[in-house]
């Protein structure tokens, strides 16, 4: 007597959940840093004008270049940091180190000061982007990836869009001061979620480095057309907001 063959259609089969606890935990330190490297993107350069003797928007400059120049050197340093220490331990630091320094940026509007909380602001978003990147990833069961990349994509895009222009205006209707506070509540918030992820991650591949990467067409393609955006994108917010008067915030936000 032969078996009846399986007709169960293959929609029916269920499929694995996307929107896990763990996955909805990490939704919140995406959110968290986000929100906290976005508000303050472009009031920190506006902030540092204000103190630059020179003016010409020297010191507005000086501040988006060390954030974006420590977001490189700590991406590029993060991988190792991660097999040292874990994910969850990596993740911490770096929303830690969005978030206390900004609380440090009014003590003073000297350059160098402004430049130095930058630099540590920089490295704790690019450890929070890769070693927080990784975790997605990991989170995200393989036959529904895509499905997943775009939440994800929509989690850490509408705070990008609502906190922008909400930092500019927040600065000159409520003060810097609170905008550097609500960076900083935004990310040390989201700290207390990162023990419920997992620290490390099991790899089904083979790990490519940099090098490497940076020879393989596929790769490298993409990576020429972020890095141009990220340096168009980088002179736009730091200096759109001074080249109009402070009474045009409000167009500068919608910009």
């Amino acid at each position: 007597m032969t078996e009846p063959l399986d007709s169960t259609p293959s929609a029916l089969v269920a499929r694995p959940a996307l929107l896990t606890r763990p996955l909805l935990l990490r939704f919140v330190s995406i959110l968290g840093g986000s929100t906290s490297f976005y508000l303050l993107l472009s009031a920190v350069p506006r902030y540092a004008s204000t103190g630059d003797r020179g003016g010409g928007g020297g010191a507005a400059g000086l501040a988006t270049g060390a954030l974006m120049l420590a977001t490189v050197a700590g991406e590029l340093a993060t991988p190792v940091l991660v097999r040292r220490f874990g994910y969850r331990v990596v993740l911490a630091v770096g929303l830690g180190l969005m978030g206390a320094p900004a609380l440090a940026l009014p003590i003073s509007r000297e350059p160098g000061w402004i430049v130095a909380v930058c630099l540590l602001r920089g490295l704790g978003f690019a450890f929070t982007v890769v070693a927080g990147g990784g975790l997605t990833a990991s989170l995200i069961p393989a036959e529904r990836r895509s499905e997943g990349l775009a939440v994800t994509g929509l989690v850490s895009g509408v705070p990008s869009l609502v906190a922008l222009p909400l930092g500019v205006w927040l600065a000159a209707h409520a003060g810097y001061g609170v905008v550097f506070t609500a960076g900083a509540v935004a990310a040390l918030a989201a700290i207390p979620t990162v023990p419920g992820l997992p620290d490390r991650i099991r790899n089904s591949g083979r790990s490519v480095g940099i090098t490497e990467a940076l020879r393989t067409a596929e790769l490298l393609r993409p990576a020429v057309v972020f890095a141009v955006s990220a340096v168009a994108a980088g002179i736009v917010v730091t200096f759109l907001p001074l080249a109009v008067p402070a009474s045009a915030t409000g167009l500068v936000a919608t910009a």
